[in-house]
């Protein structure tokens, strides 16, 4: 269903139940809700190698007035990483979407965990927003459970 914003909402079922999802028609991809109201960010991969370029560019869409050359920051961390390394991880609002060409994930999230991804925007008053259980990253990324390599 196309909305005056510009997006269609919907849902699609995954592995952890629903998870709601809202196609961008001017961006061409998919944007998710964050906790913050008025907050959307592109989907990550549900696992990563370490310091690898994401497959997409990471957006943070904003649909809310926020002036251009807001500086946007996205931070990650779990009870093992509090605060992992990342690059390329400060964008600047233009039209309200912040784009991180190559956001990279440096420090790892722990074996069995992912970040939780904090994004602040850099307004007066700040604004911040919450990705739960965004990404985990793994030094080797993705890979057959060992169950299936020794059959």
């Amino acid at each position: 269903m196309l909305h005056g914003d510009g997006c269609c909402r919907g849902a699609r079922a995954g592995s952890s139940g629903a998870e709601l999802w809202l196609w961008d028609v001017t961006e061409g991809g998919k944007l998710r809700l964050t906790e913050a109201p008025g907050i959307l960010c592109s989907n990550l991969p549900l696992h990563w190698r370490s310091n690898k370029s994401l497959p997409t560019t990471f957006m943070v869409k904003a649909l809310f007035d926020v002036p251009d050359g807001t500086v946007v920051t996205v931070r990650a961390g779990n009870d093992e990483n509090s605060s992992a390394e990342l690059k390329n991880n400060v964008s600047i609002m233009k039209e309200h979407v912040a784009k991180f060409s190559d956001l990279r994930f440096v420090g790892r999230s722990g074996r069995g965990k992912s970040f939780l991804l904090t994004i602040s925007l850099g307004t007066k008053p700040p604004v911040v927003a919450f990705y739960n259980k965004a990404i985990k990253v793994t030094v080797d990324g993705p890979r057959e459970p060992r169950s299936k390599l020794r059959e």
